[in-house]
């Protein structure tokens, strides 16, 4: 059955660009939504008119006054299903709706997870009012946090939302501070610290990471830590609290100037201070309890999960401007574990 369409009409505005795909990116109607990478797609395939005539070449020239008549294939209903899965939401508009995600579930359906997941909570969630995501009535994801991390992600419900996130991350705008649990305390008075390829202290006792990640090259689930051919990576970090008399433990702060896969997990244990929890990337380290509580080494070894929540998160409404902020405590299962190292001082 043909997919159902609607028809774009405008007209090409005073001082056109030289060329058709710029001039219809430039002129196309904001409420229409369509990206400049999708009217360039849809130029060849003969979805373009420009006074009634079909136009397939991109650098075809147009003039002031051009009619333009654009046939957009209607948002499909996504193959995902929907699911009655509870979620906490944040904050939601028309436009996007901001999730505290739980620890263990994944954000998009895969081969090995393909229900469950917060995609297919939001279908049923968000039901009618997704507005289409490149063409599809599904949300649109624009970043991801791993399975057993908890914490903020914000999801795109119209495609203006997804081109407006989506170029907010790609220029690293978007600000995500994280609250992780590790092991020991990356202190600047370390020596050990002070030999570490890639990192070097801030004013105010802020470590900074700075390497290139890429997949490691025995194990494809794991990332790891490259010096050329890799991507571009950068972490800070700093101490909020610490366990211990002489430090077994430490909650820190970190936050991202850029987002690679598993980038916090891999680059604190790049500096020897891994997650505590860390199934891929903790190692299999043991507290001493000379230094914390029996009951203290056991909660630490007991942990089922990389101790990481992604706390905050801010950037700009991509519809009205405005800048958006929030917030979210941490879990219970990070709280209680806090509260046993707390005890063990």
């Amino acid at each position: 059955m043909a997919a159902s369409r609607q028809i774009v009409s405008f007209q090409i505005a005073a001082d056109p660009p030289q060329r058709l795909d710029k001039a219809l990116s430039r002129d196309v109607p904001d409420a229409a939504s369509l990206s400049r990478s999708r009217l360039a797609r849809m130029i060849p395939l003969g979805e373009v008119t420009v006074n009634g005539a079909v136009v397939t070449d991109p650098r075809a020239k147009v003039a002031e006054g051009d009619t333009i008549e654009v046939s957009v294939e209607l948002p499909a209903d996504s193959h995902i299903s929907a699911e009655d899965i509870p979620l906490e939401v944040v904050f939601e508009d028309d436009d996007l709706i901001v999730i505290n995600k739980p620890a263990g579930m994944v954000v998009h359906p895969a081969p090995g997870s393909p229900t469950g997941t917060l995609v297919n909570a939001l279908l049923h969630h968000c039901g009618d009012s997704l507005s289409g995501v490149g063409g599809e009535k599904r949300p649109g994801i624009v970043h991801r946090i791993d399975k057993d991390t908890s914490g903020l992600l914000v999801v795109a419900k119209s495609d203006k939302a997804h081109h407006g996130l989506a170029a907010q991350f790609e220029k690293h705008t978007v600000v995500r501070h994280y609250h992780a649990i590790c092991y020991g305390a990356p202190d600047a008075n370390d020596p050990r610290l002070r030999g570490v390829r890639g990192t070097n202290f801030e004013a105010g006792n802020i470590l900074k990471i700075s390497t290139q990640l890429a997949r490691h090259k025995h194990d494809r689930q794991r990332q790891a830590v490259i010096w050329h051919g890799g991507r571009h990576a950068v972490t800070r970090s700093r101490i909020l609290e610490t366990f211990g008399v002489t430090p077994v433990a430490a909650l820190i702060e970190c936050w991202l100037e850029t987002g690679r896969t598993h980038q916090i997990r891999v680059h604190m244990a790049h500096v020897g201070h891994a997650l505590i929890g860390d199934p891929t990337y903790g190692g299999k380290r043991k507290l001493s309890n000379k230094a914390v509580s029996e009951a203290a080494v056991q909660a630490v070894r007991d942990f089922p999960r990389q101790a990481l929540h992604a706390a905050s998160l801010g950037f700009v409404h991509p519809v009205t401007g405005e800048n958006m902020a929030f917030e979210a405590a941490l879990p219970d299962d990070m709280r209680a574990l806090l509260a046993v190292l707390r005890g063990a001082d």
